[in-house]
């Protein structure tokens, strides 16, 4: 019987307490790592304010305190419940300390319109059974198979010349005892739009202070694709942008700013 794996969160109540997996890079002692920050908040949304009929179109957090590992609390009030659009707004509180918001936007599916529009082709990467994975993984909080050059061997694919893409997959359950949604689990991800998009061949120089993740439709299976569209920089400030996809083919778009940062 395989053992699952230690989660992110364990629910008390209200309350959620990270584990060490939980942990980030960015503060001798420990911070939270905003990955749980944000799939906590779709995962607490999606618990309270989520419809069948309705998509997370939308799910904006804007990361402005970096929390240690206290306890966790998510308040939620609703902005607008109408028929076709529904508008949440969530705050999270660490150690009983505001350390970041979100804002969600569901809206409700209808009939798809019969005029072709223009899009992007989807990416022609290779499905994540057929990438290899890194010979040395540098996390066990989540699988990743970057998709290389041939030839190109790296150390991880933050290292990787050029535009990046690799598929991400979630290993750790986010909250013990409660399995992922396609949103809470692509939202739990997302955080890795800045250092796929924003990180240099010498490692990551910036930290997100928000994410955007928007989506047209849910996410079928375990895999996310992301593929970097553009990375620009100056005077300390990033922004980076990813188009996301599954194995039947594109989902939706991420970004995010960031600010100049060294790691400790």
């Amino acid at each position: 019987m395989t053992e699952t794996p230690e989660p992110f969160l364990h629910r008390d109540g209200d309350a959620y307490t990270p584990t060490m997996k939980a942990n980030g890079w960015w503060r001798e002692g420990g911070n939270l790592h905003a990955r749980v920050m944000i799939g906590l908040f779709a995962h607490v949304i999606e618990q309270q304010y989520g419809e069948p009929d309705f998509q997370p179109a939308r799910l904006t957090a804007d990361l402005y305190r970096l929390p240690d590992l206290s306890p966790l609390t998510v308040t939620t009030r609703i902005v607008r419940q109408g028929g076709r659009i529904k508008v949440v707004e969530a705050e999270l509180f660490s150690g009983g300390v505001s350390s970041a918001r979100a804002s969600c936007q569901l809206l409700r599916r209808g009939r798809q319109p019969e005029a072709p529009v223009w899009s992007q082709a989807p990416w022609d990467a290779p499905p994540p059974d057929q990438v290899p994975p890194p010979s040395k993984p540098f996390t066990d909080r989540w699988e990743m198979r970057p998709i290389l050059p041939p030839g190109l061997v790296v150390a991880n694919d933050l290292r990787a010349p050029g535009p990046r893409r690799t598929w991400l997959r979630e290993v750790r359950p986010l909250v013990g005892g409660e399995p992922y949604t396609p949103f809470s689990r692509v939202a739990t991800g997302v955080d890795y739009t800045s250092p796929i998009a924003n990180g240099a061949e010498t490692g990551l120089d910036f930290i997100n202070s928000d994410v955007t993740l928007y989506l047209h439709r849910q996410p079928v299976g375990e895999w996310i694709g992301y593929e970097v569209v553009d990375h620009q920089s100056a005077d300390g400030i990033a922004v980076g942008h990813c188009r996301l996809h599954d194995t039947q083919g594109p989902i939706g778009i991420s970004s995010c700013a960031a600010l100049a940062q060294r790691r400790r």
